[in-house]
């Protein structure tokens, strides 16, 4: 297993790949670690050079992957970003994908950008009001841009029937019991798309929260590529429209920040074909449902081992706001009926 490193032994690692990260670097400065979870570690940095510093990050794993984990390899998520941005998705460069000679485990360093990522703040926030008045159009051309990018291989392809399947094989693994849950798998497989939709790429955690935004000019850029597979764009637009990114703002479906029409317009002008106001239901209410999921696992996981700290305890409680979520999404189905 990879060692995870304190701040001293990673500006070594550093250092010594300085040359590697920009033209002309010959060390690094202002190491600092952003993130430490189980199992993945995220470090600011500055390579300098002659030319000024570059500002970077480290993306780095520092322990196995999980059994059963659908995140792909560092690499492959590297890859993957690195096509988004060939494909012209704002997001940061990737500039080294880590090698053995590296000394760095598992890791590939990208572009540090400067912007918000809270979505709270960027839902509400009267600073971000004149990002917010464009940010559904750019959320709308960004993702037409991911689903129309030539994927890098070895990407899994998770359609809508694989993708319930895999929600409720793991539901019926917890033990749990919840009719709202019930009831959603139940509408959801009435629903499966009748017609076969072919495979784009998808980033699969495209929310308010996983992009960074300018207060005055929007978009800046999309984040947290881990998630990235094949399967129904509509995931993508589906996901960011799940009320649980919405920070409070239900009448604003998407992000809690922009309105549906004008995402929909965004991602027609840059290229992707209409979609299905269907297709978008059903994979809002996927969002709402796996949610609903991954929160009892959080509480199951906080009441296993509560030393692990409060927050996935706290994630646990937001079980009964993707009920209600559920709930409204079927009652306006049957009102249209």
């Amino acid at each position: 297993m990879t060692q995870r490193l304190n701040e001293t032994e990673a500006t070594r690692r550093l250092d010594a790949i300085a040359p590697r990260l920009a033209p002309g670097a010959t060390r690094v400065e202002g190491v600092t670690r952003l993130t430490g979870g189980a199992s993945m570690e995220t470090w600011s940095f500055d390579a300098v050079a002659a030319a000024g510093p570059v500002p970077l990050i480290l993306r780095r794993r520092a322990g196995a992957m999980e059994q059963g984990s659908d995140k792909p390899p560092l690499e492959r998520e590297a890859h993957v970003i690195a096509a988004a941005v060939a494909a012209g998705v704002p997001a940061p460069e990737v500039v080294h994908i880590c090698g053995p000679d590296d000394d760095l485990g598992e890791a590939y360093v990208m572009r540090r950008l400067a912007g918000e990522t809270l979505g709270k703040r960027i839902a509400t926030d009267p600073a971000f009001a004149p990002a917010r008045a464009q940010l559904a159009r750019q959320c709308g051309a960004a993702l037409a841009r991911i689903h129309a990018a030539p994927p890098p291989p070895g990407l899994a392809v998770m359609d809508a029937a694989q993708t319930l399947a895999g929600y409720e094989a793991t539901w019926r693994a917890s033990g749990a019991v919840r009719p709202t849950i019930e009831a959603a798998f139940r509408w959801l497989e009435r629903r499966l798309p009748a017609e076969a939709v072919a495979p784009h790429l998808v980033h699969g955690d495209f929310r308010n929260g996983n992009i960074m935004v300018d207060a005055d000019d929007g978009l800046v850029a999309v984040l947290d590529w881990e998630l990235a597979h094949l399967g129904d764009p509509a995931e993508d637009i589906g996901w960011i429209c799940t009320n649980s990114w919405r920070f409070g703002q239900p009448g604003r479906r998407v992000g809690g920040f922009g309105d549906l029409d004008d995402l929909l317009a965004g991602y027609v002008a840059a290229g992707g074909a209409p979609v299905d106001p269907a297709r978008i239901d059903f994979w809002q209410m996927v969002g709402s449902l796996k949610w609903g999921v991954m929160t009892t696992q959080m509480h199951a996981s906080f009441a296993a081992d509560p030393a692990a700290g409060p927050e996935r305890g706290v994630i646990g409680r937001r079980l009964s706001e993707t009920e209600a979520d559920i709930v409204a999404i079927i009652e306006r189905s049957d009102a249209r009926c």
